[in-house]
């Protein structure tokens, strides 16, 4: 399902691409917003579509259990919208922060249970919702413009709260707790396709995340059998900067 996920974000991607290459190509004749580099800074929209999934380690409880025969990790595809503000350190580095709001793309783990209760299924799904408020800061370094175009590259760290995080929950019968905060690296690349009266840039990034979300609860059964869960992202963003 995930392999699934990011071979269409991929493609939409290269879809997106090759049509702002098209209207660019038709567009060389005139080149447009010749000042926009020389700004100190500027201001943008961003819209994004996101695959994501949970790399997990299994625990040695996993080896030992006789009751979860499979623990395997799944997710669907979630959305974005978030503001962007861009610096200028020079002609090539710039500084960015580009907090969003991700919405959806929540993510579960299937179990096959070799023991069972009288009228539990033998496969069950554990869902776990997912809000993500997620602030980057990134840098980028940006090749010469040619045109109309400029292509770039950029890494940094995130910081990442998931509102919808139930490491909190009392009540849990048989659920993974993840935290609510996650830290990790971003690195990926995009291409600046300058219009008259705005910069449209694709970009397409992976995000994966350093810090342990896993709550191991030793009373749950489907918690037990996992160690270490860890979050994973592939995004495709589309930036609108004045």
């Amino acid at each position: 399902m995930y392999d699934l996920l990011r071979k269409q974000t991929i493609k939409l991607f290269l879809s997106f691409l090759f049509v702002m290459a098209c209207l660019n190509g038709m567009s060389q004749k005139e080149l447009y917003r010749q000042d926009h580099d020389d700004l100190p800074y500027y201001f943008g929209l961003t819209l994004s579509y996101n695959t994501s999934y949970l790399h997990q380690t299994k625990s040695s409880k996993f080896l030992a259990s006789d009751s979860v025969l499979v623990a395997e990790p799944g997710s669907s595809g979630g959305v974005a919208l978030g503001l962007l503000g861009t610096l200028k350190l020079d002609d090539h580095w710039q500084f960015r922060v580009n907090p969003q709001l991700i919405i959806g793309g929540s993510k579960y783990f299937s179990y096959n249970l070799a023991n069972t209760k009288p009228g539990e299924p033998s496969f069950q799904k554990q869902v776990l919702p997912s809000n993500i408020v997620s602030f980057p800061f990134q840098l980028k370094f940006n090749s010469d413009r040619i045109g109309n175009f400029r292509t770039y590259l950029l890494g940094g760290i995130k910081y990442d709260i998931d509102l919808a995080s139930n490491s909190t929950a009392r009540n849990a019968d048989d659920i993974i707790k993840l935290g609510r905060y996650d830290f990790g690296y971003e690195a990926g690349i995009g291409f600046n396709f300058y219009l008259p009266f705005v910069t449209i840039s694709p970009e397409l990034k992976i995000s994966n995340g350093l810090s342990n979300l896993h709550q191991v609860d030793p009373a749950l059964k489907f918690s037990n059998v996992l160690d270490k869960i860890y979050s994973r992202m592939i995004v495709f963003s589309i930036h609108f900067e004045d």
